[in-house]
């Protein structure tokens, strides 16, 4: 007896609906939030070295935390900062820039303050993830806005849906302040404070509440609070800045509530301060991850965590002690890799290889597309950006590397430094025709041994490019050292 059509195309379909039920059993179960874009995560020190963490080399200080984030992740070994100071690094990271591009290119303080603000038409990755459905946070330090004449560049006009913290950095150097921003409004804390200078520095004689103590509690309750969909949270931690005022004044600048361990150790107090903060900032990212693991954000959320340039010495701490550039030369303010040369350690459970390092070279600007590549969008144009997410998801092969990377520095007269090809370091000061120092990074991390002579065809080649590098900015116009030459 012949089967009808309709009886043979029904049991066909029954046949195909069957084995892909098969197929898909086999498949994993997705897990929850694994559909949407990562969540992600941006923690920053202030003025720590790369040599401050226990991952990195240190021997004195304790980082338990950082260093066990390192082992669940990923530690890159040559990534660099956006410049050698605070504003103009934090400026390159916002806008994916490199620092001859970037609006704000150096720390303006009460002479000029537009000149260290972001504009209207500036575009930060806060920005671009607002726009790509990510709700947005700042916590801590900003530095790159503030009320009158700088207010273009507040968090809420460029790109932050949230912001609690520090509006400029001489505010943030009191740990311990009389008042922090929520948004647009004053909130006033219960520390008594000597006020120095016109921009809120100062320093605390009653100190009670600890900014970084209240940035922790304000990061942790945002993640938990802001599950809904795609956050951004930017955590721009002050420790371990020194606080430049209370180093004047009482000849020791760290400021921290519980000195810890370090009280047993007969250090001087600057000593044993520095160290405290630094543990203490360890500890805190050692809450945030908890707490991510708790709520089972762990594997959708990359962690950044790194610092906003090389280490300071304006604590009055004994730098001997705690060798915080690690093998290279120089601190902030130092164009040699001790200026700019930071940890990065990206976290991210079930994404990226535990236990890995990167030698990959890249830089703060590079946020910018690695946050848009995760979101599922484009960086804006005019960047000098490149992904890290092939390097992140154990792909080196397909990783694309800068040929250049570039900084200036315009305290004390103007100084231009290149990165050739991650290996070539030049650096020229004094003049646009004084000689360019060329050293090699591979044989020469410390940068002691000028090689320009030996290497005549890579010193006319980065020569050639920093002739090129920058954009004029009527705000940041090139000063020569004393003696020579103004121009662009």
């Amino acid at each position: 007896m012949p089967i009808p059509k309709n009886f043979a195309l029904l049991l066909a379909l029954m046949i195909f609906i069957s084995l892909r039920q098969q197929v898909h059993a086999q498949e994993p179960v997705p897990k929850t939030g694994s559909q949407r874009p990562p969540n992600l995560i941006w923690i920053m020190a202030d003025d720590l070295g790369y040599g401050e963490l226990g991952c990195y080399g240190q021997k004195v200080i304790a980082t338990p935390h950082i260093d066990q984030m390192a082992r669940e992740g990923m530690r890159f070994t040559q990534f660099y900062a956006g410049a050698t100071v605070c504003a103009p690094s934090r400026s390159v990271l916002m806008t994916g820039q490199h620092h001859g591009h970037t609006r704000v290119r150096g720390n303006a303080g009460d002479k000029n303050p537009a000149a260290q603000a972001l504009r209207e038409h500036d575009i930060t990755v806060a920005r671009v993830l607002q726009q790509a459905g990510y709700h947005t946070a700042l916590v801590g330090k900003w530095g790159l806005g503030d009320q009158g004449a700088a207010s273009t560049g507040i968090p809420a006009k460029q790109g932050f849906d949230e912001f609690y913290g520090y509006l400029n950095q001489v505010h943030a150097h009191n740990h311990y302040p009389d008042f922090l921003w929520r948004n647009e409004s004053r909130v006033t804390l219960p520390n008594k404070v000597v006020p120095v200078g016109q921009k809120g520095g100062g320093y605390a004689i009653e100190p009670l509440a600890f900014s970084d103590d209240l940035f922790a509690d304000e990061a942790v309750r945002y993640v938990e609070t802001h599950q809904e969909r795609p956050f951004f949270l930017y955590w721009s931690m002050v420790v371990p800045h020194a606080n430049n005022e209370r180093n004047s004044a009482l000849k020791n600048g760290t400021e921290v509530p519980d000195l810890g361990d370090y009280a047993r150790q007969d250090w001087p107090a600057a000593d044993q301060g520095h160290a405290a903060m630094i543990t203490r900032m360890d500890s805190y990212v050692g809450r945030l991850l908890k707490v991510l693991k708790e709520n089972d954000l762990a594997e959708n959320t990359l962690v950044i965590f790194t610092s906003d340039n090389g280490p300071h010495n304006e604590s009055n701490h004994n730098l001997s002690r705690f060798q915080p550039s690690g093998p290279y030369s120089g601190i902030k303010r130092s164009l040699t890799d001790g200026g700019i040369r930071v940890p990065f350690i990206a976290w991210w459970p079930g994404r990226i290889a535990p236990n890995s390092t990167s030698g990959h070279v890249g830089y703060f600007g590079d946020w910018m597309a690695t946050a848009a590549d995760l979101a599922g969008t484009k960086p804006p144009p005019n960047c000098d950006s490149i992904s890290l997410v092939p390097t992140l998801m154990g792909q080196p092969e397909k990783q694309q590397s800068h040929e250049f990377l570039y900084w200036e520095f315009h305290e004390g007269g103007f100084r231009q430094a290149a990165l050739h090809q991650g290996r070539w370091k030049g650096i020229r000061q004094g003049g646009p025709d004084q000689p360019l120092r060329l050293y090699d990074l591979q044989q020469d991390p410390a940068e002691k041994v000028n090689v320009a002579a030996e290497h005549p065809e890579i010193v006319a080649k980065i020569s050639a490019y920093l002739a090129t590098a920058r954009t004029d900015s009527v705000d940041w116009p090139i000063i020569w050292q004393q003696g020579g030459k103004k121009g662009k």
